[in-house]
């Protein structure tokens, strides 16, 4: 059994990579919004927090009410009670990856979780 996982994922669709490469501990999934679209639901989670990152265009989330402002090379983390919904702007298309992990489980970061 290999270490890894590797595949390549289609630039215009919805993906989640749990299954495609493997995941165990967290959940990947990259998302692509044409200009003026928007994820039709409103959403939150029971644990997991999510850390998103917009990979090109611009738009917004909506979190717990409040407009936040969205462009290539931004991070955002919301806590799993944020109740969030993606925009893309009307004149540009967007798209971003999710990082989902259980709230409060990381137990070591790369420094201390490291082998050398």
């Amino acid at each position: 059994m290999s270490n890894f996982s590797k595949i390549s994922v289609p630039s215009d669709a919805r993906v989640e990579l749990h299954d495609q490469i493997g995941l165990t501990g967290a959940e990947v999934s990259i998302n692509n919004l044409p200009a003026g679209a928007s994820v039709p639901f409103v959403h939150s989670h029971k644990q997991n927090e999510e850390i998103y990152v917009v990979l090109s265009g611009n738009g917004k989330v909506v979190v717990d009410g409040e407009e936040i402002a969205l462009t290539a090379g931004d991070w955002i983390r919301i806590a799993p009670e944020g109740k969030r919904q993606f925009f893309a702007s009307d004149d540009s298309a967007i798209s971003f990856a999710c990082i989902q992990v259980k709230a409060g489980s990381l137990e070591g970061y790369t420094k201390t979780d490291a082998i050398i």
